[in-house]
């Protein structure tokens, strides 16, 4: 007879991302690939030199705001018509970068880059800014295989589209509650559990326990569970100071991230949530409300 597991969880909310570092898309359920959700970061801005372009650089892109239906995505953004995009299109090959890694992908064509360009060439305000830059819309190419690092996954192969380097990322509800107590404390408006980009929301735990689980088991409709494995803390980058509301930036987020969770695994930079790595359950779905359990790592 098995021993009950060490903890029970619950989906509380599901959050896809079709476009890089654009806004998410809050799911009642979604089908699950060995890339993460379906069409989670399949898409991606890039400049003409064909690298990356996030919030990072270009805080305005979180106010694009995607829809997906059935044969198209149509994008929204402050002052524009909506971008029709069909789901699948294929453009010209392309060759794109994302962090380190070249990867194959297919330009969406002069209507999307002169969208894109229009839009974030726009001031904060709304107005023409002063920006020359020119940017395109690629699709990431389903054809290849672009991994996490293995040194991190233990040698599991765990394919990624335009991620930045995982399938998956899950955070606690109650991490964010304890979040917001400090700021609250300190003067602060609360924030959303936008801010952190999360895919998967987890209920019934304490705060941060998401750091310290193994391997997490969704039943999935009953049929053999969801395995998905936490590799890796999600270390922070400048983006959970961008409201993404107004796409203005303000650096209370990451001071107080700073001020108690520095991580030594991270090389010291602040976490907040965990990387997830699909080990089962490719084409089965996830449903907010599913029960997930699992047990402490001990590492």
């Amino acid at each position: 007879m098995s021993s009950p597991p060490d903890v029970t969880a619950r989906i509380s909310r599901l959050f896809l991302y079709p476009v890089k570092s654009c806004a998410g898309i809050e799911l009642r359920d979604c089908v699950l690939t060995d890339t993460g959700l379906d069409l989670d970061r399949a898409w991606m801005v890039v400049d003409e030199a064909g690298e990356f372009v996030t919030q990072r650089e270009v805080p305005r892109l979180g106010l694009v705001r995607p829809k997906l239906g059935v044969h198209e995505m149509v994008l929204r953004a402050p002052g524009m018509l909506a971008l029709h995009v069909q789901i699948d299109a294929v453009e010209q090959p392309a060759q794109v970068r994302v962090w380190d890694d070249v990867t194959p992908a297919y330009d969406m064509g002069d209507v999307a880059a002169q969208w894109f360009t229009d839009f974030l060439s726009l001031s904060a305000d709304g107005l023409p800014g002063r920006s020359a830059k020119k940017y395109r819309m690629v699709r990431f190419d389903p054809e290849h295989r672009r991994l996490s690092s293995l040194k991190w996954t233990g040698g599991v192969e765990a394919p990624n589209q335009f991620a930045d380097a995982y399938p998956l990322l899950v955070l606690g509800e109650a991490s964010l509650e304890d979040f917001n107590s400090r700021l609250l404390a300190a003067g602060h408006a609360a924030v959303a559990m936008e801010r952190f980009r999360p895919n998967i929301v987890l209920s019934g735990i304490e705060a941060h326990d998401e750091d310290r689980l193994d391997v997490l088991s969704v039943a999935a409709d009953g049929q053999t569970p969801v395995k998905l494995k936490a590799d890796k803390p999600c270390a922070r980058c400048p983006i959970p100071n961008i409201d993404p509301a107004t796409a203005q930036s303000s650096p209370e987020v990451g001071d107080m991230l700073q001020s108690y969770r520095k991580n030594d695994i991270v090389k010291g930079a602040p976490s907040f949530g965990m990387n997830l790595i699909v080990l089962e359950g490719d084409g089965q779905t996830l449903k907010v409300g599913q029960d997930v359990v699992a047990n402490w790592r001990f590492d």
